[in-house]
């Protein structure tokens, strides 16, 4: 019997072996009316991800382990303000995949350089080919985003999604909880509008330099366009990966005039305040 090429691991819908075979089809898999049949005489299949162990398979034996086979699954969790860069580096360390090949597919495969994942608690199969695994965050988060705008604003457009996502990143990395996340984001509204610069430490926690602390030194000698310290404006792509909370606190921010806040050290939470001297102030009793 002629080998079919399939990829090693597959995802099984649920409903009908009708069904099942249309969605192997339109994965490459090839399957006839006779295979519907042998299907149904093999067993039904379960629903979920199945190891073929093999990309080359007989028919037969293809049939057979798609009837019997299940995928060993990986929990892998993409936290809210957490970086592309540091998630795809963290999924080639556990699934033992390339760093390289996941970075590669994500820029092929993603609009957007930032803020295209959807935190969320993955189960993930091992074994999944780099490729297959963006395809499968990228589609799952872009149904979740398009579900969650569609309840907001009865419709879904891309690109003012990704326009809030923009504003929800800097939100998420400067916000001590997600209570203070509508009032970040009128201190970044309120500086927007009247021409006055971000300057926000978060925006600097970008790609590589997620977890890093930010020094004088970095602000003075990053140039790249999420320096919010050089640059007025927002930066031009989202600084890492958003909840819906901080997407919902860029669309409907808190009605405010504050333009200043800082780090309380005896609560973890923010104080803010309208204008420079109270800062100041605040500033002097944190020392």
């Amino acid at each position: 019997m002629i080998p079919i090429n399939t990829n090693s691991v597959v995802y099984i819908p649920q409903g009908s072996v009708s069904k099942i075979i249309a969605d192997l089809n339109k994965n490459n898999n090839k399957m006839s009316k006779i295979d519907e049949i042998v299907i149904r005489f093999l067993g039904y299949p379960q629903a979920g991800w199945i190891n073929l162990n093999s990309e080359k398979l007989s028919k037969i034996d293809f049939l057979h382990r798609v009837t019997t086979a299940k995928a060993a699954l990986e929990k892998i969790t993409l936290i809210p303000g957490e970086t592309t860069a540091i998630f795809l580096k963290d999924l080639a360390k556990n699934l033992n995949l390339s760093e390289e090949i996941l970075v590669k597919e994500y820029k092929k495969q993603a609009k957007y350089a930032e803020g295209m994942f959807y935190p969320e608690t993955y189960s993930i199969p091992k074994g999944i080919k780099e490729s297959f695994l963006i395809e499968l965050l990228l589609s799952y988060s872009q149904n979740a985003f398009k579900e969650a705008s569609q309840k907001i604003f009865g419709t879904y457009n891309e690109k003012k999604w990704h326009d809030y996502i923009i504003i929800a990143s800097v939100i998420q990395k400067e916000a001590a909880s997600n209570d203070e996340m509508p009032i970040v984001a009128s201190v970044i509204y309120n500086r927007l509008k009247i021409g006055m610069k971000l300057q926000m430490d978060g925006t600097l926690n970008y790609g590589e330099y997620s977890h890093i602390k930010i020094s004088p030194e970095r602000i003075r000698n990053d140039d790249s366009f999420y320096n919010t310290y050089k640059y007025e404006g927002l930066p031009k792509e989202a600084v890492c990966n958003v909840s819906l909370q901080a997407i919902r606190a860029a669309i409907f921010p808190a009605k405010t005039n504050f333009l200043y806040f800082m780090r309380d050290k005896s609560t973890g939470k923010h104080i803010f305040t309208t204008n420079i001297k109270d800062h100041n102030k605040a500033v002097q009793a944190q020392r």
